[in-house]
């Protein structure tokens, strides 16, 4: 058997190399686990983990909300449930200066309450406010941006899938994480939506105000078709928060609770059924293998003593709590720019939550702080996969460098609201302390 640490070079070179020649981030951590454990253990413990860890990940009770939530928004998606929120917005909001993009904000950040997927939220709302914004005359590089940054708030608004996946791999409360970025994730929209009028009003060419005049009456009307979004977050956040139900019993009820709005719409058939439950399994196959490999990845760096080795030799430095939440921070927007938050969470948790929570950071608090840098990751450049989806989905012709350019002020948006959630912890603590 080789020392851990001399396997610690082999493993993070084979990760390194099967990541930079395309394998898939699930099946990579799962391999290099594997032979990680392979060499400092023994084959009797790699196949061990290969066998049984696959099954008892995918049998968890806990992980089961993670297919139920994806249900959940795909069913909300094929009830039009985006088309309404979208015109009650714009109704509201879309004569003020840069309304349009404040209504596609606001809209996003509600949908983010059924949905919990920021690839979902991106991609719907591509391809339905971008060709409005730019026939109104806004600019291509602030529409796609504000799409792009506003699909991340599914990140923090509650269902999200992140505060589900953090909360298995640090073995927290899903219901108190899933709380706690109510807040936080208003306040990001929130700031959002008051730097969008900040550039509208400064800079009035990129971003027209509309001409067309909306009636009280009609805008009163626009409110009745956001009863469905209302309906399944009192049903979910409302049942978990006053303690009714655990958030899988939650999920399973809002994805009932989703079904039920599409039949009343009628917009269920045999089609449609077959394709929204494949686009759910799909999207959810995705998120367990990533889940899987991660996992065995992080028994591997556990059993062999690589954790504590890490946690120990960090915390002997004595280094300021905020030193290491800064490094924290540095290592989520490198790898940002790198690989997808869900790969992210897996490859840093097992060593940095340790060291976290020793050096006094509340762990319902960490979490926030996690998926809000989850939230930046998915717009940095390079890899941000949110302005990849965008580019994608895009109806009109758009270069990936002007979606890139457009998210620059959200990410400065974003930087600010993080230190606004580190300054005030009780920002993202206010809801889980009452709920306790």
């Amino acid at each position: 058997m080789l020392d851990p640490a001399t396997v610690g070079v082999l493993v993070a070179i084979a990760l390194a190399a099967m990541l930079g020649s395309g394998v898939h981030i699930g099946v990579a951590l799962g391999l290099a686990g594997v032979w990680g454990t392979f060499l400092a253990i023994g084959p009797d413990a790699a196949w061990a983990q290969l066998a049984t860890i696959p099954f008892s990940t995918t049998n968890s009770f806990t992980l089961a909300v993670i297919p139920l939530f994806i249900l959940m928004g795909s069913l909300a998606t094929q009830a039009g449930l985006t088309t309404d929120l979208y015109r009650a917005a714009y109704n509201w909001l879309g004569r003020l200066p840069g309304g349009l993009a404040m209504a596609t904000t606001l809209a996003s950040a509600a949908f983010g309450a059924a949905s919990g997927s920021t690839v979902v939220n991106a991609a719907v709302f591509t391809k339905m406010a971008l060709p409005q914004m730019t026939s109104f005359g806004y600019d291509r590089r602030l529409s796609a941006g504000c799409i792009a940054a506003s699909g991340t708030l599914a990140s923090l608004i509650p269902p999200s899938i992140l505060m589900v996946i953090y909360a298995i791999l640090t073995e927290q409360s899903v219901a108190l994480l899933l709380v706690a970025g109510l807040v936080p994730g208003l306040l990001s929209a929130a700031l959002y939506m008051a730097g969008i009028y900040a550039i509208a009003k400064r800079f009035p060419h990129i971003a027209p105000r509309s001409e067309i005049r909306v009636s009280w009456a009609r805008r009163w009307r626009s409110l009745y078709g956001v009863w469905g979004i209302a309906f399944l977050f009192l049903l979910v956040i409302g049942g978990i928060y006053t303690g009714f139900f655990v958030p899988t019993y939650a999920g399973a009820i809002g994805a009932f609770g989703a079904f039920l709005i599409v039949v009343f719409k009628r917009r269920l058939n045999a089609r449609t059924a077959v394709d929204t439950f494949k686009d759910a399994g799909i999207t959810t196959s995705s998120i367990f293998i990533i889940v899987i490999g991660g996992i065995i990845f992080a028994r591997y760096l556990t059993y062999t003593g690589i954790v504590n080795d890490i946690t120990g030799a960090l915390l002997a430095l004595e280094l300021g709590k905020y030193t290491y939440l800064f490094a924290f921070a540095a290592i989520y927007l490198v790898l940002g720019m790198l690989i997808d938050p869900i790969a992210i969470m897996v490859i840093t948790l097992p060593v940095m939550y340790p060291i976290l929570t020793k050096a006094g950071f509340d762990p319902i608090w960490l979490g926030v702080i996690a998926i809000k840098l989850a939230e930046v990751s998915l717009i940095t450049p390079p890899v941000g996969l949110n302005v990849y989806v965008v580019r994608s989905a895009s109806p009109i012709p758009l270069k990936l460098e002007e979606v890139f350019a457009g998210v620059m002020p959200f990410l400065a948006i974003d930087i600010l609201t993080l230190l606004l959630l580190i300054a005030i912890p009780e920002i993202s603590l206010l809801l889980p302390s009452l709920m306790r």
